[in-house]
């Protein structure tokens, strides 16, 4: 089976419940029109074809440069390098993730304006390089993750004190988005490179485990401080899922070709210049190594710009209007029981998902399953969207409501879990956060509340990725739990 057969069957699987619950709604409770489902179909077609390519550009390309620089860096064995670099190289894949790049565009939309893309890219992109580099420092010196993470939180819940409510909610969103399907990989590259080569390590694929959990801590607190920067903000959310009276199904996506080639040129420049550099300083690979990693950049960039194309042309649309006619109908059950599925059916449509529950299964030789992972992954996210739609409708409950007792409930549990189930928890929260649900579940929300009279789209239609990005910490820690009953009595998951 060739590769790209092999990741098209992973994508088309992934994709394909949402494409089919989208396709039953609009035969049965929410009639879309003709021209949206085609646009619709066009854009699921796009995903899977750009999410393959994609996919296939970091296995080639993405990947294998991670693994090459983490080495690479450590080499000289002096701390300040491996930090600077960390700082350099989390900046610019963070930049690089998908699932940022449409985020940032939601929230630019969505506040008209008032916090561009650009800058909520910038700032969240700052925030994960300066912990990344932070990890990589815990890593060389064996910290140990748990009482990282209480610290790093506890400064997080002091910082949402004094912040915006608006900007609470996008920077608990901001930091699911920013690890997907791009920024998984590498940082898991780059931190296994790290952890090989310490001298006082084990050298083990286990110390990688909770890097994604403290890069998006460190989203959480960029937009924390900028908010308490920048106060007395007045947002003005507007979001229009009007069914739109168009007689081309395919002028949306020959309109947005420009700026979809620009917006997926400028996230993989900043990869390729750092290639490049290592290339020269430090890598010096062979010509055919250095162009079969040049290949995967160019299956990166096509791979991007048609999954792009494919999720703001035809695929994000139909998700706000789904969610805007099923919050009308009286019978609100009617939309939680939908918003549950989807939470079910889009963990499994997140690839960076399969990378993680891969990597547990073979750090724990087998004896916690992708199976068992995906299960506990699964019906936590589905309870996270579950939630967040009834949110929407009981306008008294904010966001901290459900991340106050849901942080302490998470933090509590790392003191009593197997500490490799720490890292793992967390990461899986970052993890469970990709493009997916950035897209299609992140519209289905906002339509909601746009619907719901009463609700702010900013206040209520966001948090919906804090959620996703919570709900895993608590149910894989859960597992951890079983898993350390189990072992005891010599039995195995």
């Amino acid at each position: 089976m060739s590769i790209l057969t092999q990741k098209f069957k992973e994508v088309l699987i992934s994709v394909l419940p949402i494409t089919i619950i989208v396709l039953l709604l609009n035969f049965t409770l929410t009639p879309i029109g003709t021209s949206l489902i085609i646009k619709f179909l066009l854009g699921a077609f796009l995903i899977i074809i750009g999410l393959s390519i994609f996919l296939i550009g970091v296995d080639k390309g993405i990947t294998p440069l991670g693994n090459k620089v983490g080495a690479s860096i450590v080499k000289p064995n002096r701390l300040w390098i491996v930090l600077i670099a960390g700082l350099i190289l989390g900046f610019f894949i963070s930049v690089a993730e998908p699932g940022l790049i449409i985020f940032g565009q939601q929230v630019e939309l969505v506040t008209t304006g008032q916090i561009s893309s650009t800058l909520l890219l910038i700032v969240v992109s700052v925030g994960m390089a300066v912990l990344l580099s932070f990890g990589f420092y815990r890593l060389v010196y064996n910290l140990p993750l748990y009482i990282i993470l209480t610290f790093l939180y506890l400064i997080i819940f002091s910082l949402a004190l004094f912040s915006e409510p608006e900007l609470l909610v996008i920077a608990f969103d901001a930091s699911g988005s920013t690890t997907g399907v791009l920024a998984v990989p590498f940082i898991l590259a780059l931190a296994i490179g790290i952890s090989k080569l310490k001298k006082d390590s084990k050298a083990s694929e286990k110390d990688s485990f909770g890097s994604i959990a403290i890069v998006s801590a460190g989203a959480i607190m960029s937009v924390l401080l900028l908010s308490i920067l920048t106060p007395n903000t007045e947002f003005l959310p507007s979001l229009d899922v009007n069914i739109p009276e168009t007689s081309s199904v395919f002028a949306p996506f020959i309109e947005m070709l420009p700026n979809m080639i620009n917006d997926s040129f400028f996230a993989i420049l900043p990869l390729l210049i750092i290639f490049i550099i290592f290339q020269i300083i430090a890598l010096r690979l062979d010509t055919k190594s250095f162009f079969k990693i040049i290949k995967g950049f160019v299956y990166a960039f096509l791979g991007l710009l048609i999954f792009l194309l494919g999720v703001n042309a035809g695929f994000m649309d139909v998700g706000s209007i789904i969610g805007h006619s099923l919050a009308l109908f009286d019978n609100k059950l009617y939309i939680i029981i939908v918003g549950f599925v989807l939470g079910l059916v889009t963990i499994l449509a997140e690839p960076a998902v399969h990378v993680l529950t891969k990597q547990i299964e073979d750090v724990t030789s087998g004896s916690v399953t992708r199976r068992s992972v995906l299960i506990a992954l699964c019906f936590g996210v589905g309870v996270a969207v579950a939630l967040s739609v009834l949110r929407v409708f009981i306008q008294p409950l904010q966001i901290w409501h459900y991340l106050l007792p849901g942080y302490i409930i998470a933090l509590s549990l790392m003191y009593f879990v197997p500490k490799m189930f720490v890292g793992i928890a967390y990461d899986a929260g970052g993890v469970a956060t990709g493009p997916m649900t950035a897209t299609f579940t992140l519209a289905f929300t906002q339509g909601a509340a746009e619907a719901v009279e009463g609700a702010d789209v900013i206040l209520d239609g966001f948090g919906m990725i804090a959620m996703v990005a919570l709900t895993p910490i608590i149910s894989l820690q859960i597992l951890g739990l079983i898993f350390k009953i189990k072992s005891k009595k010599g039995g195995l998951i």
